[in-house]
């Protein structure tokens, strides 16, 4: 390639866009998965106070996100692009502070500070550290490619990478972290386990995030718009709160985080206490992922270029809520017919996931269409901020719903009443919000096939490639 020359999009930016999310979920999933898992079993806190945290938590984040995202709007491009630069500086200060929120020495510390430890380190990584690399992370997908299949099989790429990284994440993690008891109970293991083991995905972390600087090429030229820059803040976010695709994909993150991530917690209670036994956590995840990998990632950019993204998602939000529910009915006692029927009501779910990186860049081309201004970043951070609150009320319900139903940590066996409360948590809880999301999409969210392809149309009269 001659010097100036910028490389055609390729499987290269693919691959390298994919190890960003690769390195974002060694600690986002893990989080999701076992924090509180490790905060009620290792720490001894009860679920109650870590549900509150989540919710403490997103207030935070209500403004770090938002605050971030006016940072990378409002900066100059650096020598390796807009956006690319923060994953250089943030991959390690985010790599640590998820180790830090792991130290098992603090299960000998007194309850206030095992409490002050708990906010400060949840914190300092949550709502500081990867709110600074997830973001800009997430705004890049516009500066690599302006066309809607090559932003879908982005968003595919992302989804493959988050999948790869919980399918490590959920398959050996239990194998380390459980083990059985004298009794035959499945329980925590104990020593610093979950230390190393928060210590190994903080590197490959760092490692996946270097990859993705690495492999990935801004493109587009997403310059500071001098006549937005007299726009105040308020203004700004005021313009976002009209957008009503932007609202619609808020309101369909949310309710998709809480019912995905409420299964990811309860299936660290459910196997162990329902159905006494700790390894269905790790085939649920093989066949989970195998459904994604298999299935649903070739079908990802064939489907929405067919049928588009929003119709597409909407219909398997509805197959994914109608095997929830009856997973519910049936009352299931058999694990392995649980697991199966779980990982086939995962189709619909992972195909929304899979293409829904495209429908936040879909957004963002709409807010420009309609304002004439382009906020990458602050839209970006506002969607964000909306999966975490999605991803605090699945620790918040999750944690509440543990001491509702009188779930005790410390019991080497549930009672009934309890079991039954934990299956219910993990069945009915999540088709509803299925439900709620195919809603959302289909009333709310106006972005469909032909609006989508119109904006884009209109901003590739707009949008030169940028020059090297």
């Amino acid at each position: 390639m001659k010097d100036g020359e910028v490389r055609d999009f390729g499987r290269r930016d693919k691959i390298g866009y994919m190890f960003g999310d690769f390195g974002n979920d060694f600690t986002f999933i893990f989080a999701s998965s076992f924090l509180m898992v490790f905060y009620t079993k290792v720490l001894g806190i009860s679920g109650g106070m870590v549900g509150t945290l989540f919710l403490v938590a997103r207030f935070v984040d209500a403004f770090t996100d938002v605050t971030m995202g006016r940072i990378v709007d409002a900066a100059p491009p650096a020598r390796d692009g807009k956006f690319r630069c923060w994953i250089r500086r943030m991959c390690g200060p985010v790599a640590l502070s998820s180790f830090l929120m792991y130290q098992t020495a603090m299960a000998q510390a007194s309850m206030p500070w095992k409490i002050v430890y708990m906010y400060v380190t949840y914190l300092l990584w949550g709502s500081i550290f990867y709110t600074s690399i997830n973001i800009p992370y997430g705004s890049m997908a516009s500066a690599i490619t302006t066309e809607a299949s090559e932003r879908t099989a982005l968003s595919t790429f992302r989804s493959i990478g988050a999948t790869l990284a919980g399918l490590v994440i959920g398959i050996v993690t239990p194998l380390f972290l459980y083990t059985t008891d004298a009794d035959g109970n499945q329980v925590v293991r104990g020593g610093g386990t979950f230390t190393v083991v928060a210590g190994i995905f903080s590197i490959l972390a760092l490692l996946c995030y270097l990859v993705c600087y690495r492999m990935t090429t801004e493109r587009v030229a997403v310059e500071r718009d001098v006549d937005a820059e007299s726009v105040s803040f308020a203004a700004t976010l005021g313009a976002i709160a009209r957008s009503r695709a932007l609202l619609g994909m808020i309101g369909a993150a949310v309710f998709l985080l809480l019912s995905q991530l409420l299964i990811s917690t309860m299936n660290n209670y459910i196997y162990p206490d329902y159905f006494g036994d700790a390894r269905g956590i790790s085939l649920f995840t093989l066949l989970s992922t195998l459904v994604i990998l298999l299935v649903v990632a070739p079908l990802g950019v064939p489907v929405s270029r067919r049928f588009g993204k929003k119709e597409a998602s909407v219909a398997g939000m509805l197959f994914s809520g109608v095997v929830f529910a009856v997973m519910y009915v049936l009352k299931l006692q058999n694990m392995w017919l649980f697991l199966w029927l779980g990982a086939i009501g995962y189709l619909g779910l992972g195909f929304f996931n899979t293409v829904i990186w495209a429908n936040i860049t879909d957004v963002i081309d709409d807010q420009e269409v309609q304002t004439g201004h382009r906020d990458d970043g602050t839209v970006y951070a506002v969607y964000s901020f909306a999966r975490k609150v999605g991803q605090a009320l699945a620790g918040g319900i999750g944690g509440w719903a543990l001491q509702v139903i009188g779930y005790e940590p410390a019991a080497a066996a549930q009672t009934d009443v309890v079991r039954r409360g934990l299956y219910t948590t993990a069945t009915l809880v999540p088709a509803i919000g299925f439900f709620v999301v195919a809603a959302i999409l289909w009333f709310v969210y106006p972005l469909d096939k032909r609006r989508v392809e119109k904006n884009v149309e209109e901003l590739k009269k707009k949008h030169l490639p940028a020059e090297h």
